[in-house]
């Protein structure tokens, strides 16, 4: 696929998101300036500060946000990993046998009725270890939507092509490979989406309940020095974010080349030259 036909470098669209960009950078400063008018410069800060002050703030403490957002970003990458498998693994379980689906879906849910707020400081009291509870509380946050999204593809795969390849004597593994399997792959990858920039806020917050270190660290620290650090804690922010966002551009680019077969990606394939 040519990756010109990305619909980022359409010119039209590219004009709106540099729009929609700059919007957002003018009421940032704005904002940000009517405050000094109203309150204290650290009382300013504190609610909202320049994001010239911001961006300055993240170049200068770049070598420092760098290795603690690759730590935050490795845990979360090895748990939305984890979590991944086990959500499509349970959702291929699932698909084959009703009877299994109607007992594991009662599970599934209600696993997910405690809230990571919650659940994060369980996970770091029992395990003991801040690595190993990301890890674990960004699998936690990553299954729940795979399994949704995946199992509703498999069952999107149209019966005739089933009921053919049935007729024709394929085994339950070439029905997989070959039919069930590409249904799923557009819901997986819209699980995947969802549950990536998830996997990152799920570590962020096992580490604001005393890691050792990674970006929750730097946020808590940061909120501990106050005013001093303000800059600090919001380029802290703006990379969660970055790396969030990363991640969500990185599926859906590997969803466009993997699937090309969807209708949205063949209209906007046909735009390109």
């Amino acid at each position: 696929m040519n990756l010109m036909s990305l619909r980022f470098f359409k010119p039209g669209y590219r004009s709106w998101v540099v729009i929609w960009i700059m919007t957002i950078l003018v009421l940032w400063e704005g904002i940000a300036w009517i405050l000094q008018l109203f309150l204290s410069p650290q009382q300013a800060a504190s609610r909202l500060p320049y994001l010239h002050e911001v961006l300055a703030a993240l170049f200068r403490y770049s070598s420092t946000l760098a290795e603690q957002g690759a730590v935050t970003f490795g845990n979360a990458a090895i748990g939305f990993g984890g979590g991944t498998l086990l959500g499509l693994g349970l959702a291929l379980l699932m698909s084959g046998a009703v009877w299994l689906e109607r007992t594991l879906s009662l599970y599934v849910v209600s696993s997910q009725m405690v809230p990571v707020i919650g659940l994060a400081p369980i996970v770091y009291g029992i395990i003991h270890n801040a690595e190993w509870a990301r890890i674990v509380m960004a699998a936690y946050v990553t299954f729940f939507p795979i399994i949704i999204h995946t199992l509703k593809g498999l069952k999107s795969a149209a019966p005739e092509h089933l009921e053919l390849m049935r007729s024709c004597g394929a085994s339950l593994t070439a029905r997989y490979i070959k039919c069930l399997l590409p249904s799923a792959l557009p819901g997986l990858f819209s699980g995947m989406k969802i549950a990536a920039p998830l996997a990152v806020t799920s570590s962020i917050v096992v580490e604001l309940m005393g890691a050792p270190d990674g970006l929750g660290v730097l946020m808590v620290s940061s909120l501990y020095y106050g005013h001093a650090q303000v800059g600090m804690f919001w380029a802290t922010i703006m990379l969660s974010i970055g790396i969030g966002l990363i991640s969500y551009l990185a599926i859906s680019l590997a969803e466009r080349w993997l699937t090309p077969w969807q209708p949205e990606f063949r209209a906007k394939g046909g735009d390109a030259t």
